[in-house]
């Protein structure tokens, strides 16, 4: 019987829970689409998935990779509009650290000619989130001004270029050896370091920001509600608190309660409870981003480029800190 390699994650714990195994590859089922994986990406998702809790991640054992990027190898029955050779990519939250993928067709998005593999699959996750975050939750509007905590991240850098792209001016906080990357994104560099991010923020923008935007980590969520203006906007996403849930209910406490309380509001933004929603938003918005990257309005940061089953150093990198942008991992 064929096969495949895939790195698997077996349980919580360290690093050694990843594992290359190989796995039997099987035919794709009735509207099902397999894909010889190109591409695959790597984020604090994957890692939270290992060493704390989140809601999607299945029971153990199973493949890793939140999004995929490859060539249809096969079409099962019933399956109409993808045909062998066509170049596709998927939000998949596990399963994509694999020389082979098998999803249902309606989860796979068409991907434009000429594009570079890295670049794009980079779209899926982190530029995603943040266009729905801008245009779907916050509704920006051009000459507003947003703060982007996190910013040399992979999403924080995504919220930075199509910010630029909306023409809103961005505060990114960020270390200062990433000052450099902050602004070749079209954001302002902050150093929230040595000071309250909100005190950083003052500094720069004396009444606030309109919109914050906040990778849900706990006690740095307050800071951004008082870097707000009143009746400002501040925008939690993911879950980036991996030492246990008390950090999660704080972010949640401050967003909600503590907004609100300092005359400010909260929303929470989650790409993978709205995709399970209702896909025809990411749907909508991929493409979107697919033009802006044809026309080089966008040019996504990857951190480092890795070979596909390299999910392990991959995550050993973005757990020693220090990346800027994102890494990908590619087929060789």
């Amino acid at each position: 019987m064929a096969t495949y390699r895939a790195i698997q994650l077996k349980g919580k714990g360290g690093l050694d829970q990843l594992e290359e195994v190989e796995l039997p590859l099987e035919p794709p089922k009735n509207g099902e689409v397999r894909i010889r994986v190109r591409a695959s990406g790597v984020g604090a998702t994957d890692i939270l998935k290992r060493t704390g809790r989140y809601p999607y991640r299945p029971p153990f054992p199973f493949v890793e990779g939140y999004e995929a990027l490859g060539d249809v190898d096969a079409v099962g029955e019933g399956v109409r509009g993808f045909a062998p050779g066509d170049r596709v990519c998927a939000l998949t939250v596990y399963g994509a650290w694999a020389q082979y993928l098998t999803r249902a067709a309606e989860d796979f998005v068409p991907v434009p000619h000429g594009l570079d593999d890295g670049e794009a699959v980079a779209l899926v996750l982190n530029y995603v989130t943040a266009h729905q975050m801008i245009h779907r939750v916050a509704r920006m509007q051009p000459g507003q001004t947003a703060l982007v905590t996190g910013a040399n991240g992979g999403v924080g850098s995504a919220l930075l270029e199509l910010l630029r792209v909306r023409g809103v001016r961005a505060l990114g906080s960020a270390s200062r050896n990433a000052f450099d990357l902050v602004r070749s994104l079209g954001g302002e560099p902050i150093e929230a370091r040595t000071q309250a991010v909100d005190r950083a923020v003052r500094g720069v923008l004396p009444e606030g920001v309109d919109v914050a935007f906040d990778g849900l980590g706990g006690a740095g969520t307050w800071a951004c509600v008082r870097a707000t203006k009143r009746d400002g906007l501040v925008v939690g996403y993911g879950f980036v608190a991996t030492d246990g849930t008390l950090d999660v209910l704080r972010g949640f406490a401050a967003l909600f309660l503590g907004a609100r309380l300092a005359g400010r509001r909260g929303a929470f933004y989650g790409i993978t409870a709205l995709y399970r929603k209702d896909k025809r938003p990411f749907k909508e918005d991929l493409p979107k981003l697919f033009a802006l990257l044809r026309t080089r309005q966008l040019q996504p940061r990857i951190a480092a480029r890795l070979p596909l089953l390299a999910g392990r150093e991959a995550e050993r990198r973005l757990e020693a800190g220090g990346v800027a942008g994102k890494i990908v991992l590619l087929a060789g």
